[in-house]
Order: C-alpha cells, then structure tokens, then sequence
C-alpha cells in the first residue's frame, strides 16, 4: 500500500466533470447492488465522482481515462462506476471536501480503500489501480468513518471557542487576502463571520473583508458577468473558469452586503454582474435556473483560451455547455442571492425573478409536507440541502416582500427537515436513505456543513415562530457541531457563526402600517437595506392579524412607524427613512457584542 499512500499525500485538489467518456471503458451509474455484483465478480469498486462543469474531470477523460494501461487495469479488476455529483447529493456531500474530481475505490464490501483529490495523471492512476490489487487494505486518505456523539453542552464551551477563533485568525493570508493560501476564492462561512465582526466594530475583520473583496473582483467575468469558481497556485491572477451556481449566488449575496455595509459602488457593480450573467445564461425560459456553465468549450478549446475573448469571438466559437438541470438546491441559493441584491437596489425586477423561480420549484419539485426533491427524478432522496436551502429561500423571501405565505413556507420545510433528517444519535442525515447496504454505507452521512446550516435555519424559525420545536431542533444540530468540532482541526468559522446566533437576539425591525401605503413602503425598503447580516425583518399589517411571534406588542401610531428592537429591548417609532438608521444604530449598541463571546 506504499503506493496508495504515495498518491493520497500527493494528490492535487481540483474541482471539474466530463465530456463523453471513452468506450474502451464501460461505465456503470450508481445503484445499491454495485456491491453484490462486485461481491459475485470479485471485483473492486471505483468512483469518479465528476461534474458538468469540472475542467479538470474533462482532462482526465481525455489523458487518464483513455489511457491504454489504466484501460486494461479497469476492466480486470475493477467495477467502474461514474457519477455527476451535482445530480446526486448524497453522494457529493458525502465526499464534498474531497473536491470535483474525486476517486473513490471500494472493496467489494463497501469499505473504502483510497480516497484521491483531483486529477490523477495516467501514470499515477496505473500505480493506483495496481497497488489496489495487490494489497487492497486501506491507506491513509482513509481515515475512520467521522461520527461523533453529541454533547449534553448547548453552546460552544469557552475554550473550545477560543481555539476556533485562534485557527480561523490564522488561516487568513493577509498579504492578498482570503483564507487558506492555494486556491483562492471567498469562502462563504469566513466571510460571513468576517462581515459580522466588521458590524460590530472589528476594525481588523473589516480590513480582511474588504482587502478579500477587492482581491476577488478578479474572478468576476467582465466580459459577461459571473463568478469564476477559484484562482489556484496562491494567487488572484489564475481563474478556473467554470460557473457553477453556489458561487453565483454566493457572490451575489455577499456583494450585496457589502455593498449595505461599506456604499462602495464597486461592490454593487460586482452583485450587479453576477445577476446579469444569472439571467443572461442560467435562467431557463420558465423563469427556473440552470446548475453550471463549463469551464471549457471543448478539448481543444480551454477555458484561458476562450475566457480572453470578448463577447463577438466567444460567440463565433460558440457556448460552453450549460448544465440544464434544474434542481430545487441551486435555485433556493439563487433566490436567496437575488434577495440579497434586491433588498439594497429596490428594484422590482429582480424580485420578480426570485419569485418565478420559487413559484417553479415549489410547482415541479415540492414534496409533501413541506419538503423538496432534488430533480426531475433522483436516484436516492429526498437530500436534505434541497429542502434547506429552499426553506432558507422563503425566509429571505418573507424579509424582501412580508408575504407571511413565504414564512408559512419556510416553517413547512423546517418540519419537513426535522421529521425526515434527524438522527437519534445526535445531527441531521444529509440525505433520508443510503447509498448502498453496506461497508460506509450503512448509514447516512452526517456533515458539519449542514449542521451549521440547519442550526442558523432552524434558529431563524424560531425567532419568526417563537416555536420551542424549531428551537430544540437547533440546538440539537449544535450539539452534534460542539462534538465535532473538538476533533476538526480546521477552521470553522461556521460553527462560531451559528453560535453566536443561538446566544444573541438578532437585530430586530418591525414595520407597522399598511402594505398598499407608500410611507409604509418606504420604511420597510430602508429596513430591507440595513447591513445586519443576522437581522429579523418582519412587516405588521393590522388588517392581517398579529405577527406569527407576537413577542412585542406594538401600538397603532395613526401613521406608518418603524420599531428596532434589539435582546427584547425596542425602541421608540421612527416615522421617516432618517429616524430609522439612528434608531437601529443605537439599538445595535444595547445588544451584546459578538466578540464578546470570543
């Protein structure tokens, strides 16, 4: 097995899927007898996890996988086995951090024997695959199944935090920006983290978010907009070009923040180019929105070729493929992005787009009971990151309109999630069923990603609810987190984030008036724009009835006003856009500081 720990120290992260693939190798889709047909053929189980829009996935195709020598290894030992990991989640979030692609070989049991990032040139495959059957017993890129036993502590205890805090700190690169220092891209959770620092002050998170920012307008396509996925060999300088929708939206989203935070108009042209290119490319014609865009245009075509183009050349070379699926995941992140561009520019189009593109999903992929499948037709499911990441939809639908239809939504997918996903030993399943029967997949994955997610969701549920159920269910996620994270050893700014949120009331803004009047309209676009990025937003029109928390009671003024409330504190009315900013401010300041926690 020296062999396969030679590869597994040396292997290269990468992230890209695949054209056709070559004949000479007969590739079977993932299915729960894999393993009793390996079993029965005495054979070995390899994965290529790849997806649409992965240049590397397509390199490896063309040099690796029509390789001779790997050729003949393949088909004498192996049981090949392909997947798009964007059409199977399960999958993906179970090997998520291992990166686009992934290679994964199984015994016939269903133990894991090697896990390898990236591309894997010819050479280095052909060592693998016959290391493998000479000695099938597994190295070092696998490690334990990570399962760990929740805690009977709520919170992050003091220590525990401070060593979180010390190795997020550390992981930022500070001459160029962003955290981690070989490929380059703002990581979602640390720059949200950063953000909330920089809301309560933290002059040195506000350097490092605007100085990362900045860095990474340079993954912005200014030829037709969106997000390139990351800039690898430790600089801004090298995109890799695929577009793929968690950037998208993620971008949009950030930009946007920024953009409140800062009024620094390149950070509002940025969100504005994402939006552009999300319309332009990967809307379909019923409003919903597509998966990717590939990084190349074909094999002789890359994407540093085509990328230096502008608009007239690409279109004569043509459109690099667009991933057409349509899954219910990447259109809740998309609706959330636009959400958070719509509440700093107002502008009644881009609303318009979220909500086509939520009224799709909820008419071709909604379940029963609140939840969402992924696709047209999933292999496994229901995941738990479609119904998350729609519910998470909804909330930031309610914040943007005050539609209480989008909050009763978002609560449905919040029992949906609780009654599917949990798991009795502590966390929530990424996905209701397993891929297989046996080996690693006796049970469903559990992911610290998700647990942060649903912690920081079902958190938001109960401050819009005030329901104990959406509490218990956060707090049962951020035990599991609190376990989990002794043993990472990585930064994980998610996990302080939903801390936090489950220690320290939001900032909270109630609009009182009606919805059909214009003064009424404008305090609550003032309040949409605030830069609280952990912020409840709700709008009381008396003609609806009380608020689904009535935890404050508010008086009828006669005239449109503005409340701030902040750790059950609110303040008095404010009546005009003016009022509103001083009271919240002043409101921010009765609310214990983040860093406090720290």
């Amino acid at each position: 097995m020296k062999i396969v720990r030679a590869l597994a120290f040396t292997a290269i992260f990468a992230a890209s899927p695949s054209f056709a693939a070559d004949p000479a190798i007969q590739w079977n889709g993932w299915n729960k007898d894999l393993f009793t047909r390996a079993t029965a053929e005495k054979r070995f189980v390899i994965l290529d996890l790849e997806a649409v829009w992965c240049h590397w996935c397509h390199v490896m195709e063309k040099t690796t996988y029509a390789d001779p020598k790997v050729i003949e290894l393949m088909g004498s030992k192996y049981l090949p086995v392909r997947v798009d990991q964007d059409a199977n989640p399960d999958l993906s979030n179970r090997y998520g951090d291992w990166g686009w692609p992934a290679t994964i070989v199984f015994n016939s049991d269903g133990t894991e024997i090697a896990k390898i990032r990236g591309y894997i040139e010819p050479e280095r495959m052909q060592a693998l695959l016959k290391a493998v059957i000479d000695d099938p017993s597994p190295g070092p890129s696998v490690g334990e199944a990570f399962e760990v036993k929740p805690t009977t502590t709520t919170f992050l205890p003091k220590d525990e935090r401070a060593e979180l805090v010390k190795n997020y700190d550390e992981s930022y690169e500070d001459k160029i920006g962003g955290w981690g220092d070989s490929q380059k891209f703002i990581d979602a959770d640390s720059m949200d983290y950063a953000m909330s620092r920089a809301e309560a002050g933290d002059a040195v998170a506000t350097q490092r978010a605007k100085q990362t920012f900045d860095a990474a307008l340079a993954l912005i396509d200014p030829v037709w907009g969106g997000a390139f996925q990351y800039s690898e060999a430790g600089s801004w300088a090298h995109p890799h070009f695929e577009k793929i929708m968690s950037f998208q939206a993620q971008y949009l989203r950030q930009y946007s923040q920024a953009y409140a935070q800062w009024k620094d108009p390149k950070y509002l042209t940025a969100a504005g180019d994402v939006e552009r290119y999300l319309a332009g490319f990967l809307m379909s014609p019923d409003g919903a929105f597509y998966v990717s865009q590939d990084a190349d245009l074909d094999h002789n075509t890359d994407g540093h070729k085509y990328y230096a183009l502008g608009n007239d050349d690409r279109r004569k070379l043509g459109l690099p493929r667009i991933d057409n699926n349509i899954y219910a995941r990447e259109n809740g992140w998309a609706i959330s992005g636009l959400t958070g561009y719509y509440n700093v520019t107002n502008d009644p189009k881009i609303l318009a787009m979220a909500e086509r593109a939520a009224k799709w999903v909820k008419d071709n992929r909604a379940l029963p009971n609140g939840g969402f499948r992924h696709g047209e037709t999933d292999r496994g499911g229901p995941f738990l990151g479609d119904t998350l990441a729609m519910g998470q939809a909804y909330l930031d639908l309610y914040v943007a309109t005050g539609n209480r239809d989008f909050l009763t939504d978002a609560g449905n997918a919040g029992d949906f999630i609780g009654v599917t996903f949990k798991d009795d030993a502590g966390g929530f399943f990424t996905s209701k069923t397993t891929e297989a029967n046996v080996g690693v997949f006796a049970k469903p994955a559990k992911l610290v990603d998700d647990q942060t997610q649903v912690v920081r969701f079902m958190n938001m549920l109960n401050r819009y609810f005030g329901n104990d159920t959406y509490k218990d269910y956060a707090a049962y996620a951020m035990k599991y987190l609190t376990a989990a994270a002794v043993d990472m050893g990585r930064p994980l700014p998610g996990v302080l984030l939903a801390d936090e949120e489950l220690a320290v009331e939001p900032t909270h803004m109630t609009i009182v008036g009606h919805k059909d009047d214009p003064r009424a309209q404008a305090l609550f676009a003032t309040a949409r724009a605030f830069p609280a990025s952990y912020k409840r937003l709700e709008w009381l029109d008396p003609r609806e009835g009380k608020l689904p928390n009535p935890d404050v009671e508010y008086p009828d003024m006669g005239e449109p006003a503005a409340f701030a409330c902040s750790n059950r504190i609110c303040s008095y009315p404010s009546f005009n856009a003016e009022e509103l900013k001083t009271t919240v401010q002043q409101m921010a300041k009765l609310k214990p500081a983040r860093t406090a926690l720290d």
